[in-house]
């Protein structure tokens, strides 16, 4: 099982139900594909560097997994047949990045406010 990580972005337009049952919907292909969910950020609605379909702002959002590599194809696949995914981005970590990711983490654990 190798480490991956995966970036998406889902059109501005979406309603808060839409965004969530679209990252549901991903979240439960990987799982479905055998895949150890790691970590999931949801980073909100930020502004793009570059206009994409014309829009210039976008909800962010980060999977973090581990997976066999043959199942990252049908999954790639997956989000270039979803209207409402934009751009999307999955590497590989090697043990570096993993360790930085988890360094990330962390940070973003120590930041959030305990209820």
């Amino acid at each position: 099982m190798n480490h991956y990580e995966s970036v998406f972005i889902l059109n501005p337009v979406l309603s808060d139900t839409q965004v969530k049952e679209t990252v549901k919907k991903f979240e439960d292909y990987l799982v479905s594909k055998g895949a150890e969910m790691i970590w999931k950020e949801d980073w909100g609605l930020k502004k793009l560097a570059y206009p994409i379909q014309k829009k210039k702002t976008g909800f962010y959002h980060l999977f973090e997994f581990k997976v066999d590599g043959q199942a990252i194809t049908p999954y790639e696949l997956e989000f270039r047949r979803d209207d409402s995914i934009m751009r999307y981005l999955t590497v590989r970590l090697d043990k570096h990045a993993a360790a930085w990711a988890e360094k990330r983490k962390n940070r973003v654990k120590s930041k959030t406010p305990k209820k």
